[in-house]
């Protein structure tokens, strides 16, 4: 049997996560690709063609994991979106802070990155405050809170909680091939529900959802295949390299922005080693910086006032804290979590946009007339 040499497989699954995450970065600072946009301009200007950017690339993620699953390409089921408890609480209220913060930020976490690419000093602060609250969700004194409250409500199926699992035995179909349906089903719809309308079809929003899509899938190949290791000659034991879960992973831009934090301070403690979260983290930047440097868009931008500094940092504490709840943010639930059926990841896309119309509905609130003043 060949000895598998970890460093070098290990290098390539990060060139290959940073090839891809610069790319998407450059795309979506030339499409201005944004979840939190999407659900804006819907409820605000009645325009859904962002929304059909979110939901075509939704449906290309799914239709993607599904045929790599279904060629045995992937393990759909070594995802951790796919374990067996239903966290519907945490879910609920995390997305829902999640979606509320990332309209009082300006953005997502993906958004974020990109902003901060383009020269934008506010998303600084969110990076660096996002990422320090979801740290200390994770393991500090808000992850304790966490764990006994929110986390202690939830439902422990027998099987995993991905569609195709829950369902292979009522349907009475083997799991391999109802994903197979299910998958095709669910994401074509996607897919036609944002192709629906003629006028969507311009370069502009096609490749933005194709592109987005497409880097979700990518990255589950690069860590469930090409970062696959069937047996360590360490440990014996099987590995998905370099993945901050230690699981197949694709993009996510909440629990990354924590681990990117921890390397750049503890950089000189050779246990603290780049991860795709990481790397995908430096790519999406990056990648957003060339554009924005080769277009001439490149600009600083601070805080108006007290108030857009409040609303900003209130809204990274509080993606910080929904996105590690919800276990993922608008990406990491709402397109690499529902790539895989996970029911979960239905529950917090719904989530998501809730708190982001309870968010703008605020915005709204603050920016009316006094009629007393």
């Amino acid at each position: 049997m060949d000895v598998v040499d970890i460093n070098s497989l290990s290098r390539s699954v990060l060139w290959a996560t940073f090839a891809i995450t610069f790319v998407l970065g450059a795309v979506m600072q030339k499409t201005g690709f944004c979840t939190m946009g999407a659900v804006s301009d819907a409820f605000i200007m009645s325009s859904w063609d962002r929304l059909r950017q979110w939901f075509l690339a939704i449906g290309i993620a799914i239709v993607g994991f599904t045929l790599m699953s279904y060629l045995g390409l992937i393990d759909p089921l070594k995802s951790f979106y796919t374990g067996n408890r239903f966290l519907w609480l945490s879910t609920i209220v995390g997305s829902i802070l999640f979606g509320f913060g990332m309209v009082l930020s300006s953005g997502c976490g993906s958004k974020t990155l990109v902003r901060i690419g383009g020269g934008n000093l506010k998303s600084i602060i969110v990076f660096m405050v996002l990422g320090l609250t979801a740290y200390m969700t994770m393991r500090g004194f808000l992850g304790v809170i966490r764990i006994n409250t929110l986390d202690t409500v939830f439902i422990a199926f027998s099987t995993p909680q991905d569609l195709p699992s829950l369902l292979s035995g009522p349907f009475g179909m083997a799991r391999a091939n109802l994903h197979l349906a299910l998958g095709l089903v669910i994401g074509f719809a996607f897919i036609a529900y944002a192709l629906a309308n003629k006028a969507f079809w311009t370069a502009e929003n096609l490749i933005a959802g194709i592109v987005v899509g497409l880097a979700i899938c990518a990255i589950w190949w690069v860590s469930g295949n090409l970062g696959y290791v069937a047996e360590d000659p360490n440990t014996l034991e099987e590995v998905f390299l370099v993945t901050n879960s230690g699981r197949m992973e694709s993009l996510s831009f909440v629990a990354p922005y924590a681990y990117s934090l921890d390397w750049l301070m503890m950089y000189s403690d050779t246990s603290k080693v780049l991860t795709v979260g990481v790397v995908a983290v430096i790519g999406m930047i990056l990648g957003s910086a060339l554009v924005s440097i080769a277009s001439k868009s490149f600009r600083w931008e601070s805080f108006r006032n007290t108030e857009d500094t409040a609303n900003h940092l209130l809204g990274a504490t509080l993606m910080g804290f929904g996105g590690v709840t919800a276990l993922g943010c608008t990406v990491g639930q709402g397109l690499s979590g529902i790539s895989t059926l996970a029911l979960g990841s239905f529950l917090a896309l719904s989530g998501f946009i809730f708190g982001a119309y309870l968010g703008l509905r605020y915005l709204q609130f603050r920016l009316a007339p006094n009629p007393c003043s």
